[in-house]
């Protein structure tokens, strides 16, 4: 199939899993033009990531006469078409946080998006996240391109269904994807339930390739990493304030960067815990992979997830995961098995499952990251979920 991948940003770093699911399309033999609206705006530091920025279509980037251009070419290719589409972007408009004009820019971008799709001959449009890109597949689609389908993460799409019309876009995509069981069961609410069996679980992946030898846990005193943007669902301030409770000998270093770093720097700070905690910045994929491998088990407090893709590879790397009961994540984690689930929020409760991750004996750890590297492998292998989605994508075709 020729496919498009309609995306708001892309690529970004935090989103490298668009990026494995694309070219794992591509090795099944599909041909994907990625179509974003604009570029990240901050600099790329992984090499596959500026790789995947030259190989990006940046609609924003032809400018406003090219934009306007392209939404007269659709008003005279079918009139009726374009004011339907104009009236869906105003009724969205209407009830979104970004408002009326925000969504007419995007009946703009749809009309560029279904021009495009034309002239390449794509069979199929996929967005990833509920938001602008999936108002704009859908616009693109009641201007005359490809049938659409769109990946929801969460937590975003869960906070603000209504502002973001999500059950509009559902309804006139040819399918719906959900990362987990969790998210399906989110989106059946916001669905008609004539429609439930168009909302697909198909998971995020990995590269099993990228873990094929991974490094043993090593003794000495014990380590853990935390991996993610520095935002307030992410949940480090709250991890940060466990590590203060924690006695044993253990160290923690914060992967990521983001909008909370100096209120995180100064909790450190404040908590005199600079020789035991150690913040980053962003880093690339070597370094993560490094760090990773230097540790003893991953920690996730976040407030809001989806289902974070560094549990799967931390437990595709052998790492025992500490995380807490939110979203998907228990559909991946299992308590005493492949790691350590706690309330979202409870300081007192990841303080614990730190304190008992730093006195397990290492024979106890291993099993655990044995038990989870098999089942991250059995879930998540990149291929076997990308071609779920290529046959969704199969079935729906017009």
């Amino acid at each position: 199939m020729k496919i498009a991948y309609v995306l708001n940003t892309y690529p970004q770093p935090s989103q490298s899993f668009i990026r494995r699911e694309i070219r794992a399309l591509e090795r099944q033999g599909h041909e994907v033009t990625r179509i974003a609206m604009r570029p990240h705006d901050g600099r790329l530091v992984d090499t596959q990531d500026r790789h995947e920025a030259d190989r990006t279509d940046y609609v924003l980037s032809k400018g406003a006469s090219t934009l306007a251009g392209a939404a007269l070419r659709a008003l005279g290719r079918a009139p009726a078409a374009f004011v339907a589409a104009m009236r869906v972007a105003w009724q969205m408009g209407r009830v979104s946080e970004v408002g009326r004009l925000r969504h007419l820019i995007y009946l703009a971008e749809a009309a560029q998006v279904a021009h495009q799709c034309r002239a390449a001959g794509i069979d199929h449009v996929h967005a990833h996240f509920g938001t602008n890109a999936a108002a704009v597949a859908m616009l693109s689609r009641m201007l005359g391109g490809p049938a659409y389908s769109f990946t929801v993460h969460g937590p975003e799409e869960f906070d603000a269904p209504r502002a973001l019309s999500l059950g509009m876009k559902m309804r006139r995509a040819a399918f719906t994807v959900a990362v987990s069981h969790f998210g399906r069961s989110q989106l059946m609410r916001w669905a008609d339930p004539a429609g439930w069996d168009r909302i697909h679980v198909v998971h995020c992946g990995i590269e099993p390739a990228r873990f094929a030898n991974p490094v043993p846990l090593q003794g000495g005193p014990r380590r853990v990493v935390a991996i993610g943007r520095l935002v307030e669902q992410k949940g480090q301030l709250a991890l940060v304030q466990a590590m203060a409770q924690v006695t044993a000998d253990l160290h923690l270093t914060l992967l990521g960067d983001g909008e909370m770093r100096g209120q995180i720097e100064a909790l450190i700070a404040d908590l005199d815990l600079g020789a035991r905690v150690t913040l980053t910045g962003w880093v690339d994929e070597a370094r993560v992979n490094a760090e990773l491998a230097a540790s003893h088990a991953l920690v996730m407090p976040s407030f809001a997830e989806g289902l974070p893709m560094v549990v799967m590879e931390a437990m595709a790397a052998a790492r025992p995961v500490i995380a807490t009961y939110i979203a998907g994540t228990p559909e991946l984690v299992r308590p005493d098995e492949t790691g350590w689930l706690v309330p979202a929020g409870d300081v007192a409760a990841l303080a614990r499952a730190m304190e008992d991750l730093a006195e397990a004996p290492h024979d106890r750890l291993c099993r655990m990251a044995d038990a989870g590297r098999a089942r991250a492998l059995e879930r998540h292998d990149i291929d076997i979920e990308a071609a779920k989605l290529a046959g969704h994508m199969t079935a729906a075709k017009d």
